[in-house]
């Protein structure tokens, strides 16, 4: 167990907690307050600092949830673990027996499973340590206690901490009541940072929300352009009744505050908000009498449709709404049509104006009839949702002729077929989207061949779209399916919101040898996707592959769990993805040999990008058969995934995996330490593993196909085969 030693002065460790997306702008805020060691983590941040720091966090955060102060760390698989790390903490000395507390507990993945138990031990642990130290209990009060007790229990890891902001520093003070589906104002902030709100307020951009609800957006856009501390607006912070408080910083520091306001107050540029709701709108005019910034912001009811008849201030600015996702609020469908009026109306009265438009369903973000140039994502509340970022000028409209890099021209009107594509494409991006963004993937597999007519694959990669099309038979029409190509590439741009000249089309049809491998041009545009937290280099033109196997993303993420503390081989490493996720996992050292010197640089720039580089990571170019029968060194984890067929003039002979995979397999299970598993996986439809030939060798195995089947290539379950081998 570890009692965290809190110093008087310079030694405070904090912990900053902030919702889902926001922790690398809370890591920036918190090194602009003059914060050491700043670490971000998931769902917050790490940081260091003294007591200045403290009450500057609580003045200045707009990104912050909780101000955490940890007391002790240390392992609770069980009940009387729990009590005796929280029992070892001197509670008196943070707080007098007179308060009241409650304890507020997070469990996750750990032996004790209950968060009313582990909140119930904690609370006993804390009420007989005030007993021992004066011979008094405090009082528990779950409602409005004077301070909260936060426990985190994660795989049986405990980290208690000491609520030092009281409220959650999102709640600054000015809102009386929430609309239908409010933003938090931590959120609203970020939403602001990210479309650059900051720079254009300083040049005297003006600032609207057309879909205002109860102004969060304008009041945090205010607050943000002058200069307005958001904690400044708040009754009170637990802090403030710390054993360790010093009142004289504290008023330095809200005086400072203050004066700040006054002079930025008179800076800020033009900020309305606009709602149909008549109520919304008298709910967003009290909330800015209590932030003081009445005179500052302008609320008005109007409905949607007017807006085109508006003239908006200048110079133009920033257009950021958050309108129905269709979830809470009505069907997507049902809110489709907002989205068109929303488009339309913007086209005509803010035309030079940046606009950004939060959503929970992005496959809404086309019918504003704009392009979207970029995106981030973020969580409210629970829902994924994506920021999408547009420029309100003609050449980012909808149906403008663009020159896109496929070389295609668009079609001037759809098939009946043209039009079941492009349904088909919008329903999976409902769902694949949904699925992806819960899980934080950018790189997906969005259709593949589901209408025979429309024989396509189309992965996305981030802002990327690729587009491989499947050969056609003889027998179909070569102009037909021309056609059908070019109605692909139109409807991408408009369904997926992206540019033209982010759709990159290929031929896919049957490769013999090195075909797949070989250069199918020399852009050399390389981009950089992420994926499990990880970052690798993708090319969707120069090669027939992107240099990231989409349907291997579960097996990949099998490598990492199973790498900790292993040598890992990895036999034709190609791009070196599976060692980059064996890299992650904690391997000891990694092995990548491949034929060819262009993927072995790939895969070493693949790795040094995450950070992994030195002699522990080695890459050797070889026929991996050849390099089998030479090694002598022994691996705790290997990974096959070998081409279907080679007969590359590096090689000696010629290799088919069908044919070959028992000597493949043998030779490399020759090389595993004891107890060392080995991953084998094939995209050869029609394989058939020889398992006699396997057990005769004294191999024993596992059928993993259907355990890393992706969620996005289940309409193909024949899409890869996988095994785990080990010697017996």
């Amino acid at each position: 167990m570890d009692v965290v030693k809190q110093g008087p002065a310079a030694g405070l460790e904090l912990f900053v907690s902030a919702p889902r997306g926001l922790e690398p702008l809370l890591a920036e805020e918190l090194t602009a307050l003059a914060a050491e060691a700043v670490r971000p983590a998931r769902g917050g941040v790490h940081c260091r600092g003294d007591l200045a720091l403290v009450y500057r966090i609580g003045l200045w955060s707009r990104f912050g949830g909780r101000l955490l102060l940890p007391l002790c760390q240390g392992t609770a698989g069980d009940a009387d673990q729990l009590y005796a790390l929280a029992r070892q903490v001197d509670w008196s000395a943070h707080f007098p027996v007179s308060a009241t507390f409650a304890v507020d507990s997070h469990v996750q993945q750990s032996q004790l499973r209950h968060s009313q138990f582990v909140a119930l031990k904690v609370k006993d642990a804390v009420v007989d340590s005030f007993r021992a130290a004066t011979g008094q209990r405090p009082d528990v009060d779950s409602r409005t206690p004077c301070w909260r007790v936060n426990v985190h229990l994660y795989r049986d890891q405990l980290t208690l901490s000491l609520d030092l902001s009281g409220e959650s520093l999102h709640r600054r003070g000015y809102r009386c009541e929430g609309g239908m589906a409010p933003l938090k104002e931590h959120l609203a902030a970020a939403l602001l940072a990210r479309a650059g709100w900051p720079a254009i307020a300083a040049r005297g951009g003006a600032f609207v929300d057309p879909l205002c609800g109860s102004g969060t957006l304008v009041l945090e856009a205010a607050l943000m352009a002058g200069d307005g501390a958001p904690g400044l607006l708040r009754s009170g912070f637990a802090f403030e009744h710390w054993c360790r408080h010093d009142p004289v910083l504290w008023q330095q520091l809200r005086t400072e505050a203050r004066r700040r306001w006054q002079l930025g107050m008179a800076q800020v540029p033009p900020l309305l908000g606009f709602d149909q709701n008549a109520n919304a709108v008298a709910l967003a005019r009290v909330n800015a009498e209590r932030a003081g910034l009445r005179e500052q912001v302008c609320f008005e009811s109007l409905p949607l449709d007017q807006l085109g008849c508006r003239s908006l201030p200048q110079p133009a600015g920033l257009v950021l709404t958050n309108p129905p996702y269709g979830q809470r609020l009505g069907t997507v469908e049902q809110v489709a049509g907002l989205y068109r009026q929303l488009g339309v109306q913007l086209r005509q009265a803010a035309q030079g104006w940046k606009l950004a438009v939060l959503t929970g369903a992005p496959e809404l973000g086309p019918q504003l009839g704009l392009r979207a140039l970029r995106k981030h994502h973020f969580f409210n509340g629970a829902l994924p949702c994506q920021l999408l970022h547009f420029v309100i000028e003609p050449q980012y409209y909808f149906r403008e002729p663009v020159e896109a890099s496929h070389g295609l021209a668009p079609v001037e009107q759809l098939s009946d077929g043209g039009q079941m594509f492009a349904n088909r494409l919008r329903k999976n991006l409902r769902h694949l989207g949904r699925w992806a963004r819960r899980r934080q993937i950018s790189c997906y597999r969005l259709y593949d061949a589901d209408l025979p007519d429309y024989a396509v694959a189309i992965d996305l990669y981030g802002e990327q779209v690729q587009v491989q099309e499947y050969q056609a038979p003889p027998e179909c029409d070569p102009r037909l399916a021309r056609r059908r190509l070019r109605e692909v590439v139109t409807l991408l741009p408009e369904v997926l919101g992206v540019s033209a000249d982010a759709v990159h089309v290929k031929v896919r049809q049957r490769q013999r040898g090195q075909a797949q491998y070989q250069r199918q041009d020399d852009s050399g545009r390389f981009f950089i996707v992420e994926e499990g937290g990880l970052k690798f280099e993708v090319n969707l033109q120069d090669y027939l592959d992107t240099g990231l196997f989409l349907d291997h993303r579960q097996t990949r993420e099998l490598i990492r769990d199973k790498a900790a503390g292993r040598d890992m081989l990895n036999l034709f490493a190609y791009t070196g993805s599976a060692t980059v996720y064996a890299a992650a996992g904690g391997a000891r050292s990694t092995t990548s040999v491949d034929l060819s010197a262009t993927y072995l640089r790939w895969a070493r720039r693949n790795l040094q990008r995450n950070g992994f580089d030195g002699p522990t990571h080695r890459f050797i170019q070889a026929d991996c058969l050849a390099w089998l029968a030479e090694e002598q060194g022994c691996y705790g984890l290997i990974f096959v995934d070998p081409p279907t067929f080679s007969n590359s003039k590096r090689m000696e002979g010629v290799f088919d995996v069908q044919r070959d995979h028992v000597e493949l397999l043998t030779a490399a299970a020759a090389r595993l330490a004891v107890a060392g598993e080995l991953i084998f996986s094939t995209n050869l439809r029609r394989f058939r593993l020889d398992t006699a030939a396997l057990t005769d060798a004294g191999l024993a195995w596992e059928d993993l196909g259907a355990a890393t089947l992706p969620e996005d290539f289940r309409r193909n379950p024949r899409i890869h085969s996988c095994w785990r081998l080990w010697r017996v």
